[in-house]
């Protein structure tokens, strides 16, 4: 096998010298295709295969790239790919020259762009071509394409060179047409509608409007630290107050989260706000826009997605999520009387919480753990608990609850949506309330905006507000897999030069921080005076016993946030063993899953499998814990990666 590979790198790379030996070779010539600025097209190939009783016999011209060539002597065909599919060409040396022909049959490649002129007619196979007078180069590929009966599969290699994913799968290319289509329709609906399509600020002083931590990033000339916006309401809010009344941006938002199937940290979001409306205007906008949505780009009301089927065009079911818990759980939350009670039903589900947590916050985790999985029809989640609302107007008679919505379909959570607190007083508040949690440990809080309570307290009108993540939407709406797939250019990790150039970017920008600030960073001394260690254990454990431990370096393939638990990480491992191991770990406050994907580590492979979150955990992963002060400190044990997976300590 390692042979075979090595043949077919060289034969790779004999057949990248030859690529570049052409170009070469069409430089001296005088016929070097990237002096060409423009080539006039007509048509596209579904326009010929669309109207050919109307094109037969006559000229087009269109242009594209080379997908496969076939050469026979004095005539040769090729397929040419544009934008909306492939046609093929029929090209002679009698139609287009000797010279041009000879050209041609050197110098043209698969991977190729071409522009091809000729009258449009139909083979003795009946397939609908073009018969090419002229063919002219117009750009020389240097690299080759996958070969078309395997096509381009690896999902990696597709999503860091979508450009050659766009190339090689038409399925992609029509997802990613699809996704602008979906946000075009939603414009023209709200639009029509009334609204004002506005854009606010990226880099923001203070990052609210959604419980996320946030990115970081340097204003060198300000000589200020910003942040890059998780949310876009708080803005567009700014502009109700001053009177706009209906105003909505589709815009980028980034979020300092993990990566999984339905998470990226830089997506697309879609707020709009409306005065003198509330979280009932927005539930019936919601059922209009989704059902214009679909109607508008798939022709049908009707969404099948991994063949659960979501029937638009029926009324939206609204439903409490005390009622829900009550629906899915059996438990009545309104006979609920205090935390306490709260944390002891927790308990006995089998449901984790934090010390901050308060009756709300684990009502709202009984409705993920027993309710979510449930939403596959549409959906409308209302009255959640105050204390996952920060920015949300309290239901009347019942000031625990705020009138709010979260949309959801095929059990994702598809959109989010209030009736928008406009009391400053109020607002101030909750402000800090968030702030208390923040002093505890919370990154997600929001910290107080003083610019928005100076806004409110100016008079804000009842608003409706919403926001609606349009990836899922997209992901829907095509039939996406992940929402890689309805990303033209999803978050990846860099590699190879990539990363060097980013690291290099990194050091020299933190340089010019520090040079800008005259600060002259000491060498690093590690203070350990604070450290407090637990005690060892006295009790002794006889050799035998502890033998018993099988520990092993493991490579980390894959890590991901375990759904609903903000504590564990759900790590994919090679053993050694052949066989893929899954050991989950309560360690997302220390780490990023993406920090630690082709780490190795060591781990306890020979424990009995517990079950944590429904996933079975086989084994464990070894830290190292202290205290410093009352803070606990965790350091996932980690190794020299030339360590190979399976290795046993001794």
């Amino acid at each position: 096998m390692a042979n075979e590979n090595q043949k077919n790198g060289q034969d790779l790379n004999q057949i990248l010298k030859l690529k570049r030996e052409k170009f070469k070779e069409l430089q001296d010539a005088g016929k070097d295709p990237f002096l060409i600025t423009k080539f006039d097209v007509t048509h596209h190939s579904t326009d010929i295969r669309d109207h050919f009783d109307d094109l037969e016999g006559q000229t087009v011209r269109i242009a594209g790239r080379m997908m496969s060539k076939r050469v026979m002597g004095k005539a040769s065909f090729m397929h040419v790919q544009d934008k909306p599919g492939q046609v093929q060409c029929y090209v002679t040396r009698d139609s287009i020259g000797d010279e041009a022909y000879q050209d041609f049959k050197r110098y043209q490649d698969v991977g190729d762009i071409v522009g091809v002129e000729g009258y449009v007619f139909r083979t003795q196979k009946g397939e609908i071509s073009i018969h090419a007078t002229s063919v002219t180069l117009l750009s020389k590929s240097l690299q080759t394409l996958p070969e078309k009966f395997h096509g381009l599969t690896d999902t990696e290699t597709r999503y860091r060179q979508r450009y050659l994913d766009l190339v090689m799968n038409p399925d992609v290319k029509e997802t990613l047409i699809r996704r602008s289509q979906i946000l075009s329709s939603i414009r023209r609906y709200l639009d029509s509608q009334g609204f004002l399509e506005v854009e606010t600020p990226i880099l923001v002083s203070n990052a609210g409007g959604a419980a996320a931590r946030p990115f970081f990033t340097h204003y060198n000339a300000l000589n200020e630290e910003r942040k890059l916006r998780i949310s876009l309401e708080l803005y567009l809010k700014r502009l109700i107050v001053g009177g706009l009344e209906k105003v909505y941006e589709i815009g980028r938002v980034f979020r300092n989260e993990g990566i999984d199937n339905r998470h990226n940290p830089e997506f697309t979001m879609m707020e709009l706000y409306q005065a003198y409306t509330d979280y009932h205007g927005m539930m019936d906008l919601t059922e209009s826009l989704f059902r214009h949505v679909s109607q508008e780009v798939l022709g049908t009301q009707t969404i099948v997605y991994n063949g659960v089927t979501m029937d638009l065009s029926q009324p939206f079911a609204r439903l409490s999520m005390r009622d829900a818990v009550k629906q899915y759980a059996g438990i009545d939350w309104n006979e609920v009387k205090d935390l306490e009670e709260a944390r002891n039903l927790a308990k006995e589900h089998g449901i984790e919480f934090e010390e901050r947590h308060k009756k709300g916050d684990i009502l709202n985790l009984f409705f993920e753990k027993y309710v979510e999985d449930h939403l596959l029809q549409p959906t409308f989640i209302t009255d959640h608990p105050i204390e996952i609302s920060p920015l949300t107007k309290k239901k009347p008679g019942e000031p625990e609850y705020v009138e709010r919505f979260e949309f959801y379909m095929n059990a994702w959570e598809m959109a989010n949506a209030y009736s928008e607190l406009n009391d400053p007083i109020d607002q101030r508040e909750r402000f800090r309330a968030q702030e208390e949690l923040l002093a505890q440990g919370d990154e997600e809080a929001n910290h107080t905006d003083e610019d928005f309570l100076n806004a409110l307290e100016l008079g804000m009108p009842p608003t409706g507000g919403i926001g609606f993540g349009i990836d899922r939407m997209v992901m829907l709406l095509t039939g996406a897999e992940t929402i890689k797939d309805a990303l033209l250019f999803p978050t990846m990790k860099p590699i190879g030069k990539d990363r060097e150039n980013m690291e290099r970017d990194f050091a020299r920008a933190t340089a010019e921080i520090n040079a800008e600030e005259k600060v002259e960073k000491p060498e690093e001394v590690i203070d350990f005076s604070n450290v407090v260690i637990e005690p060892l254990f006295e009790d002794q454990v006889d050799f035998e016993t502890f033998s018993k431990s099988d520990f092993r370096a493991v490579k980390v393939l894959e890590c991901e946030a375990v759904p609903k638990s903000k504590k564990l990480l759900k790590f994919t491992l090679d053993d050694g063993s052949g066989v893929n191991r899954t050991i989950l770990s309560g360690i997302h406050a220390y780490y990023e899953p993406e920090e630690l994907v082709g780490k190795t580590c060591i781990a306890i492979t020979n424990l009995p499998p517990r079950a944590m979150m429904g996933i079975e955990s086989c084994g464990m992963l070894i830290s190292a814990v202290h205290k410093e002060g009352e803070e606990e400190k965790l350091h996932l044990l980690m190794v020299d990666p030339h360590i190979p997976a399976g290795a046993k300590l001794y």
